[in-house]
């Protein structure tokens, strides 16, 4: 359960640093809240279905910028052959994320930060896991994550929240964001400072404590 609480403070960390750097993405995030939720009350988990923007700005730091650089280690139980490759029964195998979320043969641009890429032509929902192994936001398979569930929700229903409560942005005299990772791990090198100025009334902020 520590990787359902840590992995979503890291994805939601790099979104809105990300999110920052490119103005135009926060601000469709914002219209997108306002229309389905308004601004005299705060997002409830009911709400997070129709917030198909934001559920992708989320996906899409889950794909640049996971919290790991491999998944837990599978062991093989049998022989077999996967895209080509022959894995002998008691190989152990590791998943790059990293590698899936930047594959440039699977994603046009892989390194810049583009939500778009995650909506559907035919409006369906968003979700945060990927079935088809393009990216790993959470584990996957028979062993993946017990918690995928309630790391979606968490994930989702916290970035809402702050998009949706306060305008976001870089500190004075601060271009833009460093967006440089760590040495060792892929968390920011820097912990994120931002601006946030209350963009709803105060009575709305009140409802936090009922």
């Amino acid at each position: 359960m520590i990787a359902t609480v840590d992995n979503p403070s890291n994805a939601i960390e790099w979104a809105l640093a990300e999110m920052i750097n490119q103005p135009e993405i926060l601000k469709r995030a914002s219209e997108e809240l306002d229309i389905v939720v308004g601004r005299d009350r705060l997002v409830q988990e009911s709400d997070l279905t129709y917030l198909k923007y934001v559920k992708a700005c989320a996906r899409e730091a889950f794909r640049i910028h996971p919290i790991a650089p491999f998944n837990v280690p599978h062991v093989s139980m049998e022989d077999a052959t996967v895209g080509g490759y022959f894995i002998p029964k008691g190989s152990h195998v590791l998943l790059s994320r990293p590698g899936l979320g930047r594959n440039p043969r699977i994603w046009e641009e892989p390194l810049k930060f583009k939500p778009e890429c995650h909506l559907k032509d035919d409006g369906s929902n968003v979700v945060l896991t990927d079935s088809n192994l393009r990216m790993l936001s959470f584990s996957t398979g028979r062993r993946g994550c017990a918690g995928v569930l309630l790391g979606s929700t968490m994930t989702t229903m916290l970035l809402a929240r702050l998009i949706h409560g306060f305008t976001w942005n870089a500190p004075p005299d601060v271009p833009n964001i460093d967006l440089t990772e760590s040495e060792g791990d892929l968390l920011l090198a820097k912990p994120l400072l931002a601006l946030a100025k209350p963009r709803l009334s105060e009575h709305v902020y009140q409802q936090l404590g009922n």
